[in-house]
């Protein structure tokens, strides 16, 4: 099929690059010029495993542009992949979705055959169908349903492995309007053997939240759980293991430690709780979720403060910048709450991360960088480890107090003293 990805973060070029693999024509479309050349010359914008390969095999099944008509001509379905960032009270900021559904339905008032539209932006329930179906209808001139088509197709992936789970989902969720929209969608996802859900448009964009609301409740509970576990002298991670036995619970999710970030739970979980207080509905588990979360990072720096009282001129190494492994994101990490504690206790601060240390020194600008994890921890009074990057997990601590929020075993075993944040 032709496709047009509009968009090309993480889920508009793990998209583009996925469904190209697959066989099918792809036009990603992106205001920013840089990311359109680096594309067309086959090489990913953003760092994510088993992304950058794909792109360069697959190049011949890809184009980029920052022209909309030419994109939405050349092709039968456009995904809508735009950021929907949150604004200060935590709701989504629909500016970017709006941009270019407006342009869309510019381009399909030109266009003489049927187009299919799918929301692929994670938005509120409802948003698509009264948000934008109208937009598409306004600037387009025709009716949705009949003239052109219109879905919603939420992403599951995950940074760091967001190929693997494009290509090899747990589910595929198809929310449509009518049937043809639907067949074409069931036609775009022939050969995958995962169950697909095929539902009504707000119930796949709630799909969605409820999905990543409820993992992110999930880490929270055992983190909570981790708290007192770490006060009694248990070990939170045998109690995981016990629990994730029974299978009405299960294993995943159950890693206690500093909390989660990126660029979905934290995100989600805010949004659902701001359109829930504006329609006045109580949201008080996902509340405490939030809460749970933004205190989490500071147990580190609490521990910490146990060895080492006066943090004022002491250097400490935070080792992990990205909000998970496998990913240049930092997005809600872990480490910017963990950082900023840091500064305020005045600590000389020394931070390394395999990818993801160019972009969080756009935010800490004046912090000192290092090349390598060996280097960090060199002449450091402390180390903390921030993310579970394999790399980390061979390095020698010996002689190092190491405060650890991701569980690594080699920490545990060669550093002087060492604490977890939960265990």
């Amino acid at each position: 099929m032709n496709i047009s990805i509009i968009g090309t973060g993480y889920v508009g070029l793990v998209s583009g690059v996925c469904f190209a693999s697959l066989g099918h024509n792809i036009i990603c479309v992106d205001v920013d010029k840089e990311k359109v050349d680096k594309i067309n010359q086959g090489f990913s914008p953003i760092y994510e495993e088993g992304l950058g390969h794909l792109l360069t095999v697959h190049k011949d099944k890809i184009k980029a542009t920052d022209d909309y008509s030419y994109a939405i001509k050349q092709s039968d379905i456009t995904f809508i992949c735009v950021g929907t960032p949150s604004k200060k009270d935590g709701d989504i900021d629909l500016s970017f979705v709006k941009e270019s559904t407006i342009e869309i339905g510019k381009q399909l008032k030109q266009k003489d055959r049927w187009h299919l539209v799918v929301m692929k932006s994670t938005v509120i329930p409802g948003t698509t169908s009264d948000f934008v179906l109208p937009l598409l209808e306004k600037f387009s001139f025709k009716k949705a349903g009949e003239d052109f088509g219109v879905g919603m197709n939420p992403e599951f992936l995950r940074e760091g492995v967001a190929v693997n789970d494009f290509l090899n989902p747990d589910r595929i969720v198809i929310g449509f309007i009518d049937k043809k929209s639907n067949k074409i969608l069931r036609e775009l996802y022939n050969g995958f053997s995962c169950p697909i859900v095929e539902t009504t448009l707000s119930t796949a964009e709630m799909i969605k939240y409820a999905s990543n609301c409820f993992l992110a409740t999930k880490i929270s509970f055992i983190n909570e759980i981790g708290n007192f576990c770490k006060k009694l002298g248990i070990d939170t991670y045998e109690v995981a293991n016990g629990m994730g036995l029974d299978n009405r619970i299960e294993r995943k999710f159950l890693n206690a430690g500093i909390g989660w970030g990126g660029s979905c739970f934290g995100k989600d979980a805010r949004a659902l709780r701001a359109w829930a207080k504006k329609e006045k509905l109580p949201i008080d588990i996902i509340d405490s979720a939030i809460q749970i979360n933004d205190k989490q990072p500071l147990q580190l720096i609490k521990i910490l403060k146990k060895h080492i009282p006066t943090l004022k001129n002491k250097t400490i190494a935070v080792l992990g910048l990205a909000f998970k492994p496998d990913t240049d994101d930092i997005r809600d990490t872990r480490a910017k709450p963990i950082i900023d504690g840091l500064i305020k206790e005045k600590a000389i601060i020394k931070a390394y991360d395999p990818q993801a240390s160019e972009n969080f020194k756009k935010i800490y600008p004046t912090i000192k960088y290092c090349k390598t994890a060996k280097e960090t921890i060199k002449d450091a009074d402390a180390v903390l480890l921030t993310t579970d990057w394999d790399e980390f997990n061979t390095l020698d601590f010996s002689g190092k107090i190491v405060i650890d929020g991701r569980r690594l075993k080699n920490a545990r075993k060669t550093a002087r003293i060492y604490e977890g944040v939960c265990w």
